[in-house]
């Protein structure tokens, strides 16, 4: 039953990761944080972008998460720290392999819900400023972006 709760915790971690992640990229990174997230907007010189120093925010908590389990200080930082390390990975796989193409993997996924996505940040993205943002999620995108994806794989 106990392993039941911290699976639960996990699981709910990742999935407000999403929040998460939608509200400190609105109010946060497009925000008073608009001097790391600039660079992932306009074209810059090399790989790593400032705004990869997010991700590593990211990972610190959840490190420090495990850290206090460890130390038998937090009982559920085994659970959050896992949850927020998978949404990580997700966040890495979807944003930066899929949709930025950082690294040639996962080229040729073409589904409605990867198409969808895609196009999302794409509307994202054609705002090269901090202002008149929109789709500052991930994971999950506005229906209308899976109605387009749908209409284009006919």
């Amino acid at each position: 039953m106990e392993t039941t709760l911290y699976i639960m915790v996990t699981l709910a971690t990742f999935f407000f990761m999403e929040f998460m992640a939608w509200f400190s990229h609105k109010y946060i990174m497009h925000g008073f944080g608009w001097y790391l997230h600039k660079d992932h907007h306009q074209p810059h010189p090399g790989w790593f972008e400032k705004n990869d120093i997010y991700f590593i925010f990211y990972a610190v908590i959840s490190t420090g998460l495990f850290l206090l389990w460890q130390l038998g200080i937090f009982k559920f930082g085994l659970s959050i720290g896992l949850g927020i390390l998978l949404y990580g990975i997700a966040y890495f796989l979807v944003h930066d392999v899929f949709i930025h193409q950082r690294f040639n993997w996962l080229k040729k996924t073409d589904n409605i819900y990867f198409r969808a996505i895609r196009k999302a940040h794409k509307v994202h993205h054609k705002h090269l400023g901090k202002e008149k943002g929109e789709c500052f999620g991930m994971l999950l995108v506005p229906m209308k972006y899976f109605k387009e994806a749908a209409k284009s794989n006919k």
